[in-house]
Order: C-alpha cells, then structure tokens, then sequence
C-alpha cells in the first residue's frame, strides 16, 4: 500500500496588509506534499461563515477537502494578521477562540489515522482542551510515525503541553528558538543539547532548522549538516512547512539523510524567496538554489 500522510490541526487566512491567503502549518505541510506528489490527507475545522466556504473551495482546489474537514456551528473561521519586519520575518495575532479549537474525535479521522503510515502534527491546535484531546486520542488509534512539528506562537502554548506532544513523537522538528526553550539540561553547543534531549524523549530523528543557516538533523545515532542556501528573501511564511514536507518526502522515498537535508534547505529557500506560504514550485528555480 502506498505511504499515506495524515495532516492534522489548524486551517486559516493569513491577513497581510494587502491581500490574504490560506494558511495553517499542517495545511501548508499537506498543501507542499500534493506539490510532491505524495498521497496526503488533511483534518481540521473552519466555521460556518464566508471565510470558512473560501476556505473549503481553497481545500477544494489544493486536493485536500475530504470528510476529514469538520464545520462549527458556532465558533468562526480563524483569520490570522500576519506582521512582516524589516527583515521580513513574520509575527502573528491569532484569535481565540476559533473553528480548530473545537476539533472532534469521529470515526472519518480514527478511519484515516489507522489507515496513514505518517501522522504530523503541531502545537498551536493543540492549545484548546478539546483539540488537544482529540490529538493524543487518535494518536493512540494509529500505528503510525509521529512527526511533530513544534511552531511555537506566542502566547499559545505551554511547557507542560509541549513536552505532552513531545513524547508522543518518533520525529521532531523545530527551529532554533524553539531548540533554545525546550532543550534543557546541558549548557554546550546544539550537538549536545540534542542529544541531551534525544535521551529524555527517545526520539528517533530531531531536525533543528535554522533560518538562513540551513538546518541540523540528528537521526540514527548520527549528525548531518546543512549550511543553507543564499537568496532574497520575500517573506518567511511557510519555509519551514515546505522544509518539513521535503523531509518527509524524502523518508517515505527511503533517500539518503544527507541528500533529504540539501533537497528540504533548497525547497524551503525557495518558498522563503515567494510571498506567502504556498507558491507553486518551480523546478528551474529550485534546481538553481540547490546548485548554488
């Protein structure tokens, strides 16, 4: 049976000062996967409103509206203003509470977590009880690799939530920042706080990326290193989602971690050089990153 990837938590518009467009880190994740030709599902929630039907007919278009998007009755569709710096670095304001929040256990999402060879999932859906609940519960159902892809957004998170998903991950990812936060218990360099963290968790593969430095995996029992690649950068939205989905491609198609590491750097430079989350590839374009 061909690999199956199961995208779960928030669905939204990024709002920036002229224009807005979907976003949501496990949908830009699922909507990068399609690019690649790998056999993905998406699970999330949008309200009943006129955001929510755009969204669905966005879903519809990007081949990720199933059974697995539920509809609220009552809270609405999350629209996020997105702030870019003068470096174009991206911070957020999230409402509280939206449509994600309120994310149901049903048999659709059990069906597709029993049935995906790789469930990813994030921390921000994770902040509201019900969510979070719904999460732990189906990662119980499911055989599944557990990619959790931390994407921390002030103020929308906890420790103790975090270290809850954590444990549950057989792969994570996070950015340097994040590293910084989570990874207690030595004061050397990222190698040996890795690895520090590595024995808490027993995670089987950590990816710290870092920003224009490209990015530092440790998976099975070794380090791999990638520089990262120099290019204008448009805005930082959805890099590190095309990073991710990169580096899942690239364990489902068995290939070796050095060469996923170079392929995820170059795909997430190349979406980091485009306004907003989700541009389509170029092939020309991202041939030329990675040969540069």
């Amino acid at each position: 049976m061909k690999d199956k990837v199961l995208c779960f938590g928030e669905v939204l518009w990024d709002a920036f000062d002229d224009e807005k467009k979907a976003g949501g880190a496990p949908m830009n994740v699922a909507r990068h996967l399609v690019q690649q030709h790998v056999n993905v599902c998406f699970a999330s929630r949008v309200g009943k409103d006129e955001s929510g039907k755009e969204l669905i007919s966005f879903l519809r278009d990007s081949k990720l509206y199933s059974n697995l998007i539920q509809k609220d009755n009552t809270l609405p569709t999350c629209e996020v203003t997105v702030e870019l710096d003068e470096k174009n670095q991206a911070t957020y304001i999230i409402p509280e509470p939206v449509s994600w929040d309120n994310i149901q256990l049903d048999k659709n999402l059990i069906e597709e977590a029993k049935g995906a060879s790789i469930v990813v999932y994030g921390s921000l859906a994770s902040r509201s009880k019900t969510t979070r609940d719904t999460l732990l519960n189906m990662l119980e159902e499911t055989q599944a690799l557990k990619v959790f892809d931390v994407n921390l957004r002030h103020p929308h998170y906890t420790l103790e939530n975090i270290e809850l998903l954590a444990a549950r991950a057989d792969v994570i990812k996070m950015n340097e920042e994040e590293a910084e936060l989570l990874i207690h218990g030595s004061n050397g360099h990222l190698k040996d706080k890795i690895v520090e963290f590595q024995k808490t968790y027993h995670t089987q593969t950590i990816c710290v990326t870092k920003g224009e430095n490209g990015a530092i995996v440790w998976h099975d029992h070794e380090f791999y290193e990638h520089p990262g690649f120099k290019i204008d950068v448009a805005d930082t939205v959805g890099a590190g989602d095309a990073f991710l989905a990169t580096f899942i491609e690239g364990m489902i198609e068995k290939k070796p971690m050095q060469k996923v590491l170079v392929e995820a750097c170059a795909i997430g430079s190349f979406v980091a050089s485009k306004r907003g989350a989700n541009p389509i590839y170029v092939r020309d374009e991202i041939m030329a990153i990675r040969e540069s």
